[in-house]
């Protein structure tokens, strides 16, 4: 175990147990269940610091192969909840899939280009490049377009990582023109035949929220009222108007980030940052001071992913970002979500507890 971030973790999850019980306006029930949750995925995480990288590389193409079909599985005979499919029932346990994939594709993806060096060749990069969209168009399919860009963003971190350069053109100036027409043209694509009415609209309340006050931008305006009304030092624990009233909706869950902000105030949310950047840091280090190409892309990969999820909901919450469903790590409300994360925090241990592989001693 790694010493550093395994307190860091337990000072976050902390922290965020004390908003969590403040946001439920004082609920020792939710309070209790997210003590729960956290329970399995401290196990979840110590459980996995145990599995040496190799394993993981070894059991890739099966953890992959695996994950498709159970996505496969839902399109077909997932649960619906909210107009979305997304879950599956097996009786005893309902879970989504799609959160499992957000640690099985870096691995895949981290073993599909962790040569010996590295940028990776042009094959294993289109491999890699075919994997994740295949992963991205099941999960879109859903819909749940957020956690597939998120998901799609986790494998791209592997490629970004890995060192690939995007050079189609010799002349870097036609190279940038035809990379930026080719976006502008995927743009266009996903705007008239892609996205769905309800994704389109989030979209047009991010940039103008007040044109539907009452609808879908609620959401925005009641955010932004409360992250702008806590000033330096906050309101206090149970005293944010916005949250304890029930103006903000979600509070406990993508939006607690605004119960920090109205309630602890700047110094609050600074103390959080300071959190999260450390243990972004710790991270980072124990990636970067691994021995082999693997446990560095797969490292690095989950940090930055770590890193992404806390942009976007923060950028949500703000109003910086169209509204996602992506919850705050380590502080909202949820179980999934959570046992995720800490099982990315177990991987990134057993980078620090297993840093010489054995298929290098061999």
């Amino acid at each position: 175990m790694d010493t550093p971030l395994f307190l860091l973790i337990m000072a976050l999850s902390s922290f965020g147990l004390v908003v969590l019980y403040s946001a439920s306006a004082g609920s020792l029930t939710t309070l209790y269940k997210q003590i729960f949750h956290f329970s399995l995925a401290i196990g979840a995480m110590l459980v996995i610091a145990q599995i040496p990288p190799y394993v993981l590389r070894r059991f890739s193409p099966f953890l992959m192969l695996f994950g498709i079909f159970l996505l496969i599985l839902v399109l077909f005979f997932g649960s619906s909840s909210g107009g979305a499919q997304r879950w599956l029932d097996l009786g005893f346990v309902r879970f989504q899939p799609s959160e499992i994939m957000k640690v099985i594709v870096p691995i895949a993806i981290a073993s599909i280009l962790s040569e010996k060096t590295l940028p990776a060749k042009p094959v294993p990069v289109f491999l890699s490049i075919i994997s994740i969209a295949v992963i991205v168009l099941l999960i879109a399919r859903q819909p749940d377009l957020g956690t597939s860009l998120l998901i799609g963003a986790s494998g791209v971190y592997v490629l970004f990582f890995s060192g690939i350069r995007i050079q189609i053109l010799k002349n870097n100036l036609l190279n940038l023109s035809l990379i930026g027409s080719f976006i502008a043209a995927s743009g266009y694509i996903t705007w008239n035949y892609l996205l769905m009415a309800y994704q389109k609209k989030r979209i047009m309340t991010l940039i103008d929220p007040s044109s539907d006050p009452l609808g879908s931008g609620y959401h925005i305006l009641q955010s932004k009222i409360a992250i702008g009304s806590g000033g330096i030092f906050g309101k206090g624990l149970e005293q944010g108007s916005q949250s304890q009233l029930n103006f903000l909706p979600e509070h406990a869950t993508d939006f607690i980030f605004a119960v920090v902000a109205e309630e602890l105030g700047l110094l609050g949310v600074l103390f959080l940052f300071v959190l999260y950047g450390l243990i972004i840091y710790r991270a980072f280090v124990i990636s970067f001071q691994s021995e082999d190409n693997f446990s560095k892309l797969l490292g690095a990969s989950l940090t930055l992913t770590f890193f992404t999820y806390i942009f976007v909901n923060i950028g949500m919450v703000s109003g910086l970002l169209p509204v996602v469903g992506v919850p705050l790590p380590l502080v909202s409300y949820g179980g999934s979500s959570l046992i995720t994360l800490m099982s990315s925090f177990g991987i990134i241990m057993a980078i620090r507890k297993h840093k010489t592989p054995r298929y290098l001693q061999q």
